[in-house]
């Protein structure tokens, strides 16, 4: 693997709470060949590659940067670089960094490269991304990570990367919980890009993705849009920003442009999406289901007024009486009460009375324990904020 990193950067890494963790996808070796540099390639490599760059990845690997202060939540990086090189610190380095300031561990792969004169440039990344997330939940626990809390982040090549992983993915057992991607491309007709290409679509159960993108970014802007739609068609959760300006290839470096706002609306879309387990989401999340326990216990006082048969025979005596003595007033209001009891029971699908009760209390107690759920886990994880507060 060549490799260009600036030793100032890697000096750097004792500022993490811990040192980063390299761990090799294949130990065993990956499958498949890679094939040699074509001139194009090597001409693409002399011309584009910089100082923070890597090259012939043979052997991939994911680096785990661990925060001070986990929140559970982990997101696999993957650098762009058309699939000849990796852009290992704009892209890499610096967005696990930023990462952990959000208490979310930052994981930078090494995906193979480069496999741009393959036929699918993207086929070995991939196999690299899906081994990279069964590693990680492979060591959830010991690294404190939710397991169903792992993301997929892709710049560039990367997003193509993911778009493949999330959306074009028959043989692919391990799936990100959820995907981000940055500028990325190359998944849309050439000469229509409001159209994918021939054999790519979005499944039903793709993945959530926030997805940015600058305006003057090429057919990227066409690509991330026509993913925005088909997902909006299938209703499957997603967010957009379509910056107006930022050209491409920025990364986490600061070029004065619209589009360096991207990652605080991620971090707002990570936590406002429950993908970034937050004290102030846990306080929501609390608040809901308390909401849920009440409107459970107002349709069970409804349904106690259905199954007592004293209650239901004094409405309908009241409803005669009153017609009996011609009180319209009094009838339509009994009426109404009958109807009202009547819907309930529509609403039931014709269930017996005695079931909707026992569904009910069943809902009711599977709410309740939902609730001192969320309530131990938001108190073991304000305990692990203070925790980590101490020198």
């Amino acid at each position: 693997m060549k490799t260009f990193l600036p030793l100032l950067l890697l000096a750097g890494a004792s500022l993490h709470a811990a040192d980063p963790i390299e761990l090799k996808l294949w130990p065993d070796g990956a499958p498949g060949q890679m094939l040699p540099h074509s001139q194009a390639t090597d001409d693409f490599i002399r011309t584009k590659a910089g100082k923070s760059t890597i090259t012939d990845i043979h052997d991939p690997t994911i680096t785990v940067y661990r925060p001070e202060k986990p929140n559970g939540t982990s997101v696999i990086v993957a650098p762009g670089g058309g699939f000849v090189f990796l852009s290992a610190v704009s892209e890499g380095t610096q967005v696990c960094e930023w990462l952990n300031t959000i208490g979310v561990t930052g994981i930078l792969l090494k995906y193979r490269t480069p496999t741009r004169d393959e036929a699918a440039p993207h086929e070995k990344p991939v196999q690299d991304a899906a081994k990279a997330i069964a590693l990680v939940r492979e060591h959830a626990a010991e690294w404190k990570l939710n397991p169903h809390r792992v993301g997929l982040l892709g710049f560039s090549a990367g997003g193509n990367l993911l778009a493949h992983i999330a959306c074009d993915r028959p043989a692919q057992k391990h799936m990100p919980d959820f995907g981000i991607n940055i500028y990325g491309g190359g998944f849309v007709d050439s000469k229509d890009p409001t159209k994918f290409k021939e054999g790519f679509s979005v499944p039903f159960d793709a993945p959530p993705m926030f997805m940015a993108c600058a305006h003057d970014d090429g057919q990227n802007p066409f690509a991330l849009t026509a993913l925005y739609l088909e997902y909006k068609k299938h209703k499957i959760p997603a967010e957009l920003h379509m910056f107006t300006k930022g050209g491409h290839g920025f990364g986490m470096r600061d070029n004065k442009q619209p589009i360096n706002a991207w990652p605080q609306r991620c971090a707002e879309w990570m936590e406002s999406s429950r993908m970034m387990w937050t004290a102030k989401v846990y306080d929501q999340a609390i608040e809901d289901v308390l909401k849920e326990i009440n409107e459970a216990k107002k349709k069970a006082a409804a349904l106690k007024e259905v199954t007592d048969e004293e209650r239901l025979e004094k409405v309908m005596a009241q409803i005669e009486e009153a017609r009996r003595l011609g009180q319209t007033v009094q009838v339509a209001k009994f009426q109404q009460k009958y109807d009202e009891l009547q819907k309930l029971f529509e609403q039931s699908g014709g269930n017996h009375p005695a079931m909707m009760k026992a569904e009910m209390i069943n809902d009711l107690n599977r709410l309740v324990a939902d609730l001192f759920k969320l309530s131990k886990e938001r108190d073991n994880f304000r305990a692990s904020q203070e925790k980590a507060k101490q020198p």
